[in-house]
């Protein structure tokens, strides 16, 4: 969780502060402040696609996690709870993939 808030507040350090840092260099012109703030946008796409990897991995073990332990209370269930813990775990991961996606999408254009 800590790690997390570190990463979001220097994302959006970065994301506030660069622009104002470009603007500030009387000598570098519109365009120059353009195409770095354009920059500082695929990376932000970039980590965004980071972040989403690892949320999507977080779920996933959160899944596991939680299926080991049913199964270990209530051995019998195990086969009903391995089914359902690969029907969520493909979700988890599918949601995961499409968000990487838009990442990417959005780091390239």
């Amino acid at each position: 969780m800590k790690l997390t808030k570190k990463i979001a507040l220097a994302a959006g350090a970065v994301a506030l502060l660069a622009p104002m840092a470009m603007a500030a260099d009387p000598v570098a012109g519109e365009a120059v402040a353009a195409a770095g703030v354009e920059n500082i946008g695929k990376g932000l796409a970039a980590i965004g696609a980071g972040l989403a990897v690892v949320g999507g991995g977080l779920g996933i073990g959160m899944v596991g996690k939680g299926a080991l332990e049913s199964i270990a209370r209530q051995p019998e269930a195990s086969g009903t709870i391995g089914t359902n813990m690969i029907l969520a775990a493909a979700l988890i991961e599918g949601a995961t993939l499409f968000a990487v996606v838009v990442g990417l999408l959005v780091g390239l254009a």
